[in-house]
């Protein structure tokens, strides 16, 4: 069973020579979908570019991602309706089909060979409620109805793939290979005045005159898109970056990928109505057929035995798909925010962030790219007040979702300090393993390798001061307030931390 994501690639070709440009008209930070597809469309209406990743190209969310290509919004569109409206519910589903049609084009005019391909998408009653599900017709079917009434290619299903229960079909969402085509996008964003750098990490923003601090070396720009998933602070100041942050919810979610033969459903894209809900992608490979399965989502640093989460899942595809063979095993973190939608544009002075895309990183990631496009080349956009991150939150569920989440903050800073001593001992951290334990009298995370050595770390995560927990399945320090993640050495992974974990040494 292997612990990464399907996408990964091992001879994936290395952006990194050369010396690093002293001006460009724009910077990105951050080589994922929204990096990246921002970039080449900059890069195309005549903006000289330059995109830093601190690790590898899709390193991030985007390179765990499942790659679900739909316009089918986690946030039901009879949801989306009550509470923006007919018009601006169109205006989403419709971004996310444009979104679709421009990775299609993409990948003809770059010649592409990410496997691109058109399927249909199902929106199914419970995958695992079997007979004892509550009857959803009625509601899928008014659906489909709205979904039909705003436009869009949908079709009330009696008996639905996966289960045979009712389900929704939507036509044209599509599949492709997420990091075939990053690869190819940075490859044409590359040379010509613009370049793209791996192993080039971001350390400051400045903004008088505007430029970025890139490996301890200065680049000056105009703008500055910052596409981190978890946006770093940049200029907006920590006061204003720490209340952003109060709109963001990060949670965990888990995938399994298995081999699997004629029992499984046609390739397409699968969700139920579960909540948090189930996923399945079914796809060709030159091997055969494969399936994506993923779920048991909980809000990142908050759940204890995470290798249960695999398990349950596994069982689960097995039920569906008898003839499932399991070779692999990974997650990835997305991000939800007050009113279910993403916050895109504007939030200092040439500064761009795009961020909360919930199960939908691929689309709104695209739709970022165009809005940013569009905003620093002087083109009105039709999302941007949609998606303005500056918006408020306006409807009782949206309100009552800021209250909510934002318990976890004060409760675990508090809980966590309040809860007895930990133990002291190192000998208690098995290998593989990580604990935070009290060690003269401070929490430290302290991680055994495979080996035997033992790796300590403060336990106190660098955004607000909150402990850490270990992750068991995926080997990672996470924290239960903002969901910061951290590697066994203390490393940045995800922000909104920006700072890793204080190295201790004896």
């Amino acid at each position: 069973m292997l612990d990464r994501s399907l996408w990964r690639i091992d001879d994936a070709p290395r952006f990194g020579r050369g010396t690093l440009p002293k001006e460009v008209d724009v910077v990105v930070v951050g080589a994922g979908m929204t990096g990246l597809t921002t970039a080449y469309l900059l890069k195309r209406a005549g903006k000289r570019v330059a995109v830093f990743e601190r690790e590898r190209i899709g390193a991030g969310e985007t390179g765990s991602t499942s790659a679900h290509l739909t316009y089918v919004t986690d946030l039901r569109l009879s949801e989306l309706v009550g509470r923006f409206g007919r018009d601006r519910a169109r205006m989403v589903w419709e971004g996310g089909a444009q979104a679709i049609d421009l990775i299609e084009r993409n990948a003809e005019t770059l010649g592409l060979r990410c496997r691109f391909r058109r399927v249909p998408g199902f929106l199914c009653a419970p995958f695992a409620a079997g007979g004892a599900a509550p009857d959803q017709s009625k509601t899928l079917r008014d659906e489909a109805s709205l979904a039909i009434g705003l436009g869009f290619d949908a079709q009330y299903v009696v008996r639905g793939p996966v289960t045979g229960r009712p389900a929704v079909s939507y036509a044209d969402q599509a599949q492709f290979h997420p990091l075939k085509y990053l690869l190819g996008l940075a490859a044409a964003v590359d040379g010509d005045g613009s370049c793209v750098r791996e192993m080039a990490e971001v350390g400051e923003v400045l903004q008088d005159p505007r430029a970025v601090i890139v490996n301890g070396e200065t680049v000056a720009c105009a703008d500055v898109v910052i596409a981190t998933h978890v946006p770093l602070t940049g200029s907006t100041g920590i006061v204003s970056a720490t209340l952003f942050q109060a709109k963001l919810y990060p949670y965990s979610s888990y995938v399994i990928g298995a081999s699997v033969d004629a029992d499984a459903p046609p390739a397409g894209l699968y969700s139920d109505t579960s909540d948090p809900y189930y996923f399945l992608r079914v796809h060709e490979e030159d091997a055969g057929r494969y399936a994506i399965f993923g779920g048991q989502d909980h809000k990142t640093g908050q759940a204890g035995d995470t290798e249960t989460r695999f398990a349950q899942l596994e069982g689960m595809l097995r039920q569906l798909v008898s003839s499932a063979r399991l070779d692999r095993r990974w997650s990835g973190q997305v991000i939800e925010t007050t009113d279910g939608l993403p916050y895109i544009g504007q939030t200092a002075d040439h500064q761009f962030i795009a961020t909360g895309y919930a199960g939908n990183g691929l689309t709104f990631g695209t739709m970022a790219g165009i809005m940013i496009r569009d905003a620093i080349t002087g083109v009105d956009n039709p999302w941007r007040e949609l998606f303005d991150p500056h918006r408020k939150a306006t409807s009782m569920g949206a309100l009552a979702t800021l209250v909510g989440e934002n318990v976890d903050y004060p409760y675990y800073f508090v809980a966590d300090r309040l809860r007895g001593r930990a133990a002291h001992s190192i000998e208690t951290v098995a290998r593989g393993a990580g604990k935070v334990l009290t060690i003269g009298g401070r929490r430290v995370a302290c991680h055994r390798t495979d080996t035997g050595t033992v790796v300590k770390v403060s336990a106190v995560c660098t955004h607000l001061g909150c402990l850490v927990r270990w992750n068991d399945a995926e080997s990672t320090w996470d924290c239960p307030c903002h969901g910061s993640r951290f590697t066994p050495e203390g490393l940045v992974i995800g922000g909104p931390a920006e700072s890793p974990l204080e190295r201790i040494d004896d």
